[in-house]
């Protein structure tokens, strides 16, 4: 075995990985990459079907991002953001402000960047920007900011004084904090969500198997069904060799239970605070798409009952959703903006810095930002921080990574990118193991069952997405499996050539397991 393999086996614990099979066998020890390629330590090459775990964007080594750290690194690598302001990370945040907003600049109620964002707007301005971490604690920050502006404005509205969060509050220990949680703004989320692994992300989520073992940390938070066509109850449709999504039979059922759970809890006197969701499609879910018109009816739902937005774009930000849309909604670099849908908060991370540095960003507006205004005895800081926040070196990264995503060239890339998956993709309705091919622009799920024909799933511990993609990664091409949902995600980059190979790899894999 290698010497970093055996290292490895000796001292690292990996996420989301059963470490009994892991130290069964001598891992894949990555050392280099270029492009779409990832070399290991035997020299052998492999495509990185799955962006690195969907965050590389633009490629391994790309020289744009190579220069723009090389140069940061020639000034700071990092200073606190506690107290202190930095040139990239304040570049990064208007840019990132910019990119939002364009898709709804000139429309009634949006006056532009400036706007006050006073009041209810369907498409509200996004113009302030926290930095943090990663997926989770992007999240997190969306969470927390929404819980203290809704329990403050709605105190206020009702003529009722904000609790006091100053020092004395503090004091009463951590089962005031946890009366409060339970008592106060609730939350609404899809079955089946994923929003990271930090306590609040993961009180957000709907996925038994990751956050049941955490029960007794988190607060409650209610669910309502996904738009999950494919295994839809109400879709009255026969199984066919295409996306559920086109062949469906139904009426709407999901909007209508979204619609019956606002009015549910309105009567019970606590409007939910705020509707999460992943813009187009649910990833950790097992890449769930949204039918078309899903996205805008649902906001407009949750709008009309005083709830708030929350889109996790950590998976689909950054152009992964695709060009399909992009004439009618803007930049097309977010998800939410393909149904013309504007967020009071925008979570990103993953491939913000093109996949180089762990850095993440909560984006909302002026109207949440106020409420945290006040004297310094009022205490109404946002009590939230992290050590790297605005990191010089991530937010460098990000610069160059946004610069080459709005190119004509990359533009060109990823639309020639989306239509090559399709065409290698239809290739694959020939194995009986296939029941569903989900894509999203550059997003794809492919879910296997039994029978595609009965739609019956295999159990988890059969293994089948496990073992389609070890034998993918003998043949060169690696991804990774939602349990038994196969993930493609490859790089802007990846050329029309390495696409066919890894069409042809999966087909071979299918057939194996199959």
């Amino acid at each position: 075995m290698n010497p970093i393999a055996k290292l490895d086996n000796q001292y690292v614990w990996h996420p989301f990985t059963q470490m009994r099979d892991w130290l069964q066998r001598e891992p894949i020890v990555l050392v280099e990459g270029q492009g779409a390629v990832v070399r290991d330590v035997h020299g052998r090459e492999y495509l990185d079907a799955n962006s690195s775990i969907w965050t590389n964007l633009h490629g391994h080594r790309h020289g744009k991002i190579d220069a723009a750290i090389r140069a940061q690194l020639r000034s700071v690598a990092h200073t606190s953001a506690l107290g202190l302001a930095n040139q990239p990370a304040s570049r990064l945040a208007e840019q990132l402000i910019k990119l939002a907003n364009s898709p709804f600049v000139g429309e009634p109620g949006v006056s532009g960047l400036a706007s006050s964002n006073q009041g209810t707007c369907v498409n509200p301005v996004l113009s302030k920007v926290f930095f943090s971490d990663d997926g989770s604690t992007a999240m997190e920050v969306a969470l927390k900011l929404a819980y203290e502006f809704t329990r403050r404005t709605r105190t206020t509205s009702l003529g009722k004084r904000p609790q006091k969060v100053g020092p004395m509050r503090h004091r009463k220990g951590r089962d005031s904090v946890h009366r409060l949680l339970q008592s106060g703004p609730k939350f609404l989320s899809l079955d089946g969500a994923y929003h990271g692994d930090t306590i609040g992300a993961v009180s957000l989520g709907h996925i038994d198997l990751f956050h049941r073992s955490y029960a007794d940390l988190l607060f409650g938070t209610d669910k309502v069904m996904a738009p999950y066509c494919y295994r839809c109850p109400y879709n009255r449709a026969k199984p066919q060799h295409a996306d559920a999504r086109t062949y469906r039979k139904c009426r709407w059922e999901c909007l209508d239970q979204l619609e019956h759970k606002f009015k549910v809890q309105k009567k019970r006197g606590s409007p939910y605070a705020a509707f999460i969701f992943e813009p187009l499609i649910q990833g950790a879910a097992g890449m769930i798409p949204q039918p078309e018109g899903w996205l805008g009816q649902a906001a407009q739902i949750a709008r009309s009952h005083g709830a708030l937005l929350i889109a996790d774009e950590v998976m689909t930000g950054f152009g992964r959703t695709g060009t399909a849309t992009v004439a009618k909604s803007g930049s097309g670099v977010f998800a939410c903006h393909h149904e013309h849908v504007q967020p009071d908060f925008l979570a990103v991370a993953k491939g913000l810095t093109g996949g180089y540095m762990p850095m993440a960003a909560t984006l909302t507006t002026q109207r949440v930002f106020n409420a945290f205004l006040g004297e310094y005895k009022e205490f109404k800081t946002f009590f939230h921080g992290h050590s790297f926040t605005g990191n010089q070196l991530g937010a460098a990264a990000a610069l160059a990574s946004l610069e080459i995503l709005q190119s004509s060239a990359s533009i060109k890339s990823r639309h020639l990118l989306q239509a090559a998956l399709r065409r290698e993709l239809n290739e694959l309705w020939c194995h009986p193991i296939v029941g569903d091919i989900r894509q999203v622009g550059l997003i794809v799920g492919i879910e296997l069952v039994k029978n595609w024909r009965t739609r019956e799933p295999f159990h988890l511990h059969e293994q089948a997405g496990m073992r389609v993609c070890e034998a993918m990664a003998r043949a060169g091409v690696l991804t990774r499996p939602i349990g038994n949902v196969i993930v493609l995600m490859p790089p802007y980059c990846t050329s029309p050539d390495q696409v066919c190979q890894i069409g042809a790899t999966l087909n071979k894999a299918l057939a194996g397991v199959a």
